[in-house]
């Protein structure tokens, strides 16, 4: 994938691996700026419900637009593999920043914060995220918060399936 054209994002590196493919940076030829491009494998693309998933997170991340929450720029596809572009979250996961032992309380407090203001929003929406964890939080170097990994997202208020991706599929 690395060196890659998708649209108009070019492939530069791998920077994550997860349960539901790839993520890799990029740049936006268009726009000049650094992206994450999230890629599902060919072999999950080929599975209904993963590919649903997929899907699904990209539009709950396009009605999710917040200073805490990792934005989306688009669905794209090659190869028959769709693709996310998303905000590069710049920074450490808060699972690494915890290895290195307990943060400063006011630390905890101005996280906590960010973390508090961006789950609200989403539930604002009626959008729970589902896993939120350590690993899912990234904290740039300035301390700002950004939430990521909305893969398993789900919308509970006037939906009785529980899943927030009705609609047509992704083309």
């Amino acid at each position: 994938m690395i060196g890659r054209t998708i649209g108009p994002y070019k492939v530069s590196e791998l920077i994550g691996r997860g349960g539901m493919g790839e993520v890799f940076r990029g740049v936006d030829t268009n726009l000049g700026r650094e992206v994450a491009l999230k890629v599902l494998p060919p072999d999950l693309a080929k599975d209904p419900d993963r590919l649903a998933r997929f899907e699904r997170e990209a539009r709950v991340l396009a009605s999710l637009q917040h200073q805490n929450i990792a934005a989306i720029y688009g669905l794209e596809k090659v190869d028959d593999q769709p693709v996310l572009a998303m905000e590069l979250a710049l920074g450490e996961d808060l699972s690494t920043r915890l290895l290195a032992g307990p943060l400063p309380i006011n630390e905890i407090e101005k996280i906590t914060r960010q973390l508090a203001k961006g789950m609200e929003f989403a539930h604002e929406q009626g959008i729970v995220h589902r896993d939120l964890k350590p690993a899912n939080v990234k904290v740039a170097g300035d301390g700002r918060v950004k939430i990521l990994d909305f893969g398993l997202a789900r919308a509970f208020s006037g939906d009785s399936s529980g899943d927030s991706a009705s609609g047509s599929s992704f083309n």
